[in-house]
């Protein structure tokens, strides 16, 4: 029997623009990791639908993400990426160009934090987040996002269940502590509005008040 994120994937026709994505990143030997099409499809919906024009993503990979949101933002938008590594960043940058959406993307190429920092003292605004890089500094990512957020932007956390080690109270490494923590911190934080999707390997949602 298929699983049920199996089922919803095979309604959909295959994407050819995120397949190539999909290709170029095991082409690279790069661990794929982007988020999964379901939750792609959901941040375009999301964004879309929130009228969103200025996105930040921490975490680029092969841009898989980037272009989901791309999408949802529209021509208009603008879509600041952060990314550990210089190489990811490019091939990021290559796969949104071959969507059509390489002027609307900027990389922000070092440690996350140290960039987050700059663009808290840039005095920049966001109306959408997706947080899906280094697990253990979920807590911290989260902290930022509230403070770049404009009224009403949402955030969007991925692998909220670490394959399901969240839940194993026998796992409770760095990573496991860090995420347990920021899924506390999005239920319970009065500055948000929240819920948590189960399906994949979790997702988190807020909207900041």
């Amino acid at each position: 029997m298929i699983t049920p994120e199996e089922y919803g994937d095979e309604l959909y026709a295959e994407d050819e623009v995120l397949s190539r994505v999909t290709r170029s990143i095991e082409e690279h030997g790069i661990q794929d990791v982007s988020i999964a099409p379901g939750y792609g499809r959901l941040l375009t919906l999301l964004a879309k639908l929130g009228g969103a024009k200025r996105a930040l993503e921490i975490g680029a990979l092969g841009g898989y993400s980037g272009i989901c949101l791309a999408r949802g933002l529209g021509a208009d938008g603008r879509l600041v990426s952060l990314e550990i590594s210089q190489d990811n960043a490019k091939l990021a940058g290559s796969n949104m160009e071959m969507a059509g959406y390489g002027q609307m993307a900027e990389y922000m190429v070092g440690p996350a934090l140290d960039s987050l920092e700059v663009l808290k003292q840039r005095g920049e605004k966001f109306d959408f987040f997706l947080i899906d890089a280094d697990k253990g500094n979920y807590p911290a990512y989260l902290e930022y996002a509230i403070s770049l957020a404009s009224p009403g932007a949402l955030i969007a956390g991925d692998n909220t269940l670490l394959r399901g080690r969240t839940l194993n109270t026998d796992k409770n490494g760095p990573s496991v502590m860090a995420m347990r923590k920021f899924n506390e911190m999005i239920a319970s934080d009065e500055r948000l509005i929240s819920t948590m999707l189960p399906a994949y390997d979790g997702l988190a949602l807020a909207l900041v008040k």
